[in-house]
């Protein structure tokens, strides 16, 4: 199995709902986002995906959430934006995107700053 991962960045604000605490207040960050894919096979150039590619789908999924209030945008008007969430939800926009290309989506990771982050990936 081969896994090919990207990383990338939008900047957006959020506030946690009903936290009780500083993230509660309206508050910015330069998110990070990683992305991973696996592959069982290369193709005949020996790649499992191009960067290239990769980098551009993840970047459109990123688009509508990058300068935003991610309070004010689908589903984090209903879902509150955690950084667990977030990684979900960027998580399920890309997964039918990468399946097309004979790639398997296998993990988002969201950092919210350099030393704390989440994850999401399909469990069993």
């Amino acid at each position: 199995m081969y896994e090919v991962s990207i990383q990338t960045a939008f900047s957006a604000a959020h506030r946690l709902r009903n936290y009780q605490g500083d993230c509660e207040a309206l508050h910015g960050h330069n998110w990070k986002v990683q992305v991973t894919v696996q592959a069982r096979k290369l193709n005949d150039i020996g790649l499992a995906i191009d960067f290239k590619i990769l980098k551009k789908i993840t970047g459109e999924a990123l688009s509508r959430m990058d300068h935003t209030c991610l309070n004010d945008i689908s589903p984090f008007d209903a879902v509150n934006p955690t950084s667990e969430n977030i990684a979900r939800v960027i998580f399920e926009e890309l997964k039918p995107r990468v399946t097309e290309l004979d790639v398997a989506l296998a993990k988002i990771s969201v950092w919210e700053s350099d030393n704390a982050w989440a994850s999401y990936c399909e469990g069993d």
